[in-house]
């Protein structure tokens, strides 16, 4: 007979069934409350539904395996046992907390239930057991808002405007004025509320609550929002979340309890110093919900931000010397930053959470350089704790603190970075209008998770309420968004579409700019610099160039882009597309002269006009790239994109160049393509019209020399032509490169160093590589259009189904982000293995977007690609990407 699956591992009083190890089955947050238990450290006890259960929930129409209901009953008695209180019992009530936690962090984006198991009994049995009925009713109102929204699904507004109508009729604006007696009425109102809305009343079966919140749980990873953040993190809807029950403990016991939430070092900057924020008599929503502003951790933390209110340091300095203890040990033992949470329950601290901590990724670079250092990971490690994507948070400009501030309101700075843009107060308009290229920032009263998405379209954030642990801060830190939170002077009027702060209005479209690592909302537009990649930077990427084994190359065809790709590290231009430099203005007349030639002869004598612009251009790459390889894409673009396409534009083309209007305009017509991706343009223009690729083949030789002769180091120049699918166009292509390169270097009477190839970026040159290899000395996998031909997609037009195709998991990946590993993967490792069975030290690389991609750079480590290019901003990323990829290309081979 079969194991029976086991669907609930129990965590507590020293022990625990799981352990750190089992993320994937338990969520982090499961497997590290296991962790700790089984460190001895003080966790409340509870037990963990996993991740597979979820699983089952939607692979049976939201329904639970036949064993799950006995296990929970089991883990719920072990509680018991552990803490003396039954749950449900009013004599000693248990209550629980019902959280998510999927294998990888999602902060705010599913739901959570504080305070379970109480009703109209339990509750009064929780005021005898304490000796607070205050607390208890503030409790009860509580699990009555927090059920009723994330069970129920009614809006917490609704109960907000009943809390917030109590207030005024006290005179009171913070929740700990109200007493017992006005407790008891929110209680009573809010029942009235739910009875008014659902036809019923608020639950009491405290087991009934309890399989309710974990519907709920596992409900939520299919919730609109965590369906957004895993489409922006990659995070796959096949991992699931777990299901956390714990045994509640009670921060908002009094003046000698309390909750927060901490960081064993700072996030945004990376400082070894403890970072977090706490507050007295409060639970743990009140915290991350920005409803309340916090109080610091530390005296220092409370001095640097010139705040009176006492720190935990000072008003809780026993518990806190005790928590200062436990957050070393886990930092020291899971050895990274951790984020975590904990109450202090009339006295006693507890455990709530931890986790590896989300950080910017200058935090990151520091961190990882900084516990190098000290001995507590290896420089392999350093280089594996960065995501290579989050660099481009560092390779953007900031304030310059020269230009003027106009300062217009203070907060905390949440997340560092600066943007400017205009203000709006709604996140779907800023997804619609950043969606469309306008610079937008987001000004909220606070922000939830229902605003991730206006978050993301965002260049920057501003909450009026909130602190530096809030959903607008962990959240705004996650994505690189430069963030002010908790601008206490802001007051926002939505109906007006505007906000006060200290006299001055700012209307919605009125543009400021976020400075977050000042926590400064700035007056209109401010003079950016940009970054110095130095200091921790520079010895990361230093730590990671001896790891890596992928050269990197950049895309670059501008002396602005070639230079800023040496500025990043790159080793060498990887693609040079050279028809952008016939697309100036200066030089766009001849090549129309050119096209509107009608023999060869016309057509050289326009081509002689190019030549000393083309290598005027070549000479200037080269000089910046002194003596790095440089790959040149000849002419590639069919040749109607160099014309006007309209019958007015060819008028008034003709007009200014002189040029007869009437045969520009048969000749825009003759060149018409239904399909111009798929006809006649990249090799086939060299062979239909050899002359263009001899004057390109000339300009790049005639360049290569002038540098040699100047003394420089001379280039390494590598031809390479587009769009080839056969053996016998390579070779045609191959003798005219060769004969015109030897008759100038025969000329000039020098010897220059070259290579011809090709770009493969159809699946014929793929699978019939071995005959192109006879010829061409490199390949260059152009990605871009190899997935274009491969899927029989447009990259420009797939935007209009590729959503679609997202959202229903045809695709798990834009296959123009991140490389198909599957299927032109199968065409890249096909045209590796017989390009390099015909000839042995082909060079082989990548140019299209994918060579900015970290998964598609381990997709190339693994293959044995020579080198990759992406765009000259990304080549720091790729350099750290390739690193990793090496990295743990040898740990899968020990």
């Amino acid at each position: 007979m079969p194991t029976q699956t086991q669907w609930v591992y129990a965590f507590g009083g020293g022990a625990a069934e799981g352990d750190a190890s089992m993320r994937n089955l338990l969520g982090g947050k499961g497997a590290n409350l296991a962790e700790m238990s089984a460190l001895g450290l003080p966790v409340p006890p509870g037990f963990t539904i996993t991740t597979e259960a979820c699983n089952f929930f939607y692979a049976h129409e939201r329904t639970y395996p036949d064993s799950l209901a006995a296990q929970v009953e089991a883990a719920l008695a072990s509680v018991e046992a552990l803490t003396g209180k039954r749950f449900g019992d009013p004599s000693a009530p248990l209550l629980v907390s019902v959280r998510s936690g999927g294998r990888a962090s999602m902060p705010g984006m599913m739901d959570t239930v504080l305070n379970l198991g109480l009703n109209d009994a339990t509750t009064e049995g929780l005021a005898a057991l304490a000796g607070n009925r205050r607390f208890a009713l503030d409790s009860y109102r509580r699990f009555i808002q927090m059920y009723s929204n994330v069970v129920l699904g009614l809006d917490h507004h609704l109960f907000e405007e009943i809390l917030d109508n109590h207030k005024d009729r006290l005179d009171v604006t913070v929740d700990t004025a109200l007493s017992a007696e006005d407790w008891e009425k929110v209680v009573a109102d809010y029942k009235a509320a739910v009875q008014e809305e659902l036809g019923e009343p608020f639950p009491q079966d405290p087991k009934a609550q309890l399989w309710g919140a974990v519907g709920a749980v596992f409900a939520s990873w299919m919730n609109e929002r965590a369906k957004f953040y895993r489409r922006m993190h990659d995070i796959p809807e096949s991992w699931g979340t777990a299901v956390n029950i714990q045994a509640m403990v009670f921060g908002n016991m009094g003046d000698s309890s309390a909750t927060g939430v901490a960081f064993t070092r700072n996030p945004s900057t990376g400082e070894n110093r403890l970072y977090g924020e706490f507050l007295i008599n409060a639970q743990g929503e009140d915290v991350v919900a920005g409803i309340r502003t916090p109080q610091a951790l530390t005296r220092a933390a409370r001095e640097e931000m010139g705040d009176r209110s006492p720190s935990m340091e000072e008003a809780l300095p026993e518990v806190f010397v005790q928590f200062r203890d436990v957050v070393t040990r886990l930092e020291r033992h899971y050895r990274d930053m951790q984020d975590v949470e904990f109450t202090v329950e009339q006295g006693r601290l507890y455990m709530l959470q931890t986790r590896n901590g989300k950080r910017t990724a200058k935090a990151a670079l520091k961190m990882s350089v900084d516990m190098a250092t000290e001995g507590l990971i290896s420089r392999e490690e350093a280089v594996m704790r960065v995501d290579p994507a989050s660099l481009d948070q560092l390779l953007h400009p900031t304030i310059d603190p020269a230009s003027p501030r106009d300062v217009v309101a203070r907060g905390l700075p949440a997340s560092p970075g600066a943007a400017t843009g205009a203000v709006v107060f709604d996140s779907d308009e800023a997804q619609r209008r950043g969606g469309a290229g306008e610079a937008v920032i987001l000004v909220r009263e606070e922000t939830s998770p229902e605003d991730i998405h206006g978050m993301h379209a965002a260049r920057g954030i501003v909450t009026a309420r909130g602190g530096m642990t809030s959903h607008a801060a962990v959240v705004a830190r996650g994505m690189g968004r430069p963030c002010v939170s908790g601008a206490g002077d802001i007051r926002i009027d939505l109906a007006a579409g505007l906000f006060q702060v200290r006299g001055r209005t700012i209307r919605a479209g009125d543009v400021i700019t976020v400075d977050g690592s000042r926590g400064d909302v700035l007056s209109g537009s401010v003079s950016m610099i940009e970054p110095e990649l130095t200091g921790d930077f520079a010895i990361l990427m230093g730590w990671a160039d001896v790891f890596r084994r992928l050269r990197i190359r950049a895309n670059a065809e501008t002396p602005l882009d070639a230079r800023t790709a040496r500025q990043f590290g790159a080793e060498g231009i990887g693609l040079c597309r050279t028809e952008h430099m016939f697309f100036d203005e200066h030089r766009i007349q001849a090549v129309r002269e050119m096209i509107l030639a009608d023999d060869e002869t016309g057509r050289r004598g326009a081509l002689e006009k190019i030549l000393p612009m083309q290598r005027a251009d070549f000479v200037e790459l080269f000089t910046i790239m002194e003596g790095l390889p440089v790959t040149i894409r000849l002419l590639d673009p069919p040749l109607h994109e160099f014309l006007p396409q309209t019958e007015a534009d060819v008028r008034a083309v003709a007009e200014a160049g002189g040029l007869d209007a009437d045969k520009l305009w048969r000749r825009v017509r003759e060149l018409h393509e239904t399909n111009p991706m798929l006809g006649h343009r990249g090799c086939r223009l060299g062979i239909s019209y050899p002359e263009i690729y001899e004057m390109q083949v000339r300009a790049i030789f005639e360049a290569a020399c002038q540098i040699a002769e100047s003394g420089t180091a001379a280039p390494i120049p590598e031809i390479m032509h587009p769009l080839v699918a056969k053996g016998e166009e390579m070779r045609f292509l191959r003798t005219l490169t060769d004969r015109v390169a030897q008759a100038v270097m025969g000329e000039r009477g020098l010897v220059i160093e070259y290579q011809v190839g090709t770009m493969v970026e159809l699946p014929r040159a793929a699978l019939r590589a071995a005959d192109l290899a006879e010829s061409a000395e490199f390949f260059s996998f152009g990605t871009n259009d190899l997935t274009q031909t491969t899927f029989g997609i447009s990259r420009d037009d797939s935007g209009r189904f590729l959503t679609a195709y997202l959202e229903k998991g045809i695709f798990e990946k834009d296959p123009f982000v991140s490389l198909d590993q599957e299927g032109v993967g199968d065409l890249i490792r096909i045209a590796v293995e017989r390009g390099r069975a015909a000839r042995p030290d082909i060079k082989l690389g990548i140019c299209g977007e994918h060579g900015g991609d970290p998964a598609s750079i381990q997709f190339c480590e693994s293959v044995g690609l020579d080198y990759v290019s992406c765009s000259p901003f990304r080549t720091p990323i790729a350099r750290l990407a390739a690193a990793q990829a090496a990295i743990g290309e040898r740990e899968r081979d020990r």
